[in-house]
C-alpha cells in the first residue's frame, strides 16, 4: 500500500526553527519528484518547495526562499523541509507530495500542523 506520513510540525514562536520529516513507501520513491505543499485557513494550497528525483535543482516559493531547504534521501525514502526563521504567516497544515510526471501519478500525506506564535 501506497503510503506517505508526514512528521514534525508543532508550535514554535517566530524566528524558531522547526524539520519536517515526510517517509514514502508503496511506490518507486527515486523516481517521484517530491514536494512540500501547505495549506493556511482560508487560503489556497501553495508550493513551498520541490525536489527532483535526484534532488538536484531545487525550487522554492519566494516567500520561503533563504529560510526553507527541502532535501531527499533516496535510500531511506524520505523528504525533509528544515524551516529557520519562521513567521506567523508560515502558520499552515504541511503536506508532502510525491509526483511521477509520466505516469501523472500523485500521491498525498495526510498533512502535519505547523503553527509559529509571536
Amino acid at each position: 500500500q501506497v503510503q506517505v506520513v508526514e512528521s514534525g510540525g508543532g508550535s514554535v514562536q517566530a524566528g524558531g526553527s522547526l524539520r519536517l520529516s515526510c517517509a514514502a513507501s508503496g511506490f518507486t520513491f527515486s523516481s517521484y519528484i517530491m514536494s512540500w505543499y501547505r495549506q493556511a485557513p482560508g487560503k489556497d494550497r501553495e508550493l513551498v518547495a520541490a525536489i527532483p528525483t535526484g534532488g538536484g535543482s531545487t525550487r522554492y516559493a519566494d516567500s520561503v526562499k533563504g529560510r526553507f531547504t527541502i532535501s531527499r534521501d533516496n535510500a531511506k525514502k524520505m523528504v525533509y523541509l528544515q524551516m529557520n526563521s519562521l513567521k506567523p504567516v508560515d502558520t499552515a497544515v504541511y503536506f508532502c507530495n510525491a509526483h511521477h510526471v509520466i505516469l501523472v501519478a500523485e500521491y498525498w500525506g495526510q498533512g502535519t500542523q505547523v503553527i509559529v506564535s509571536s
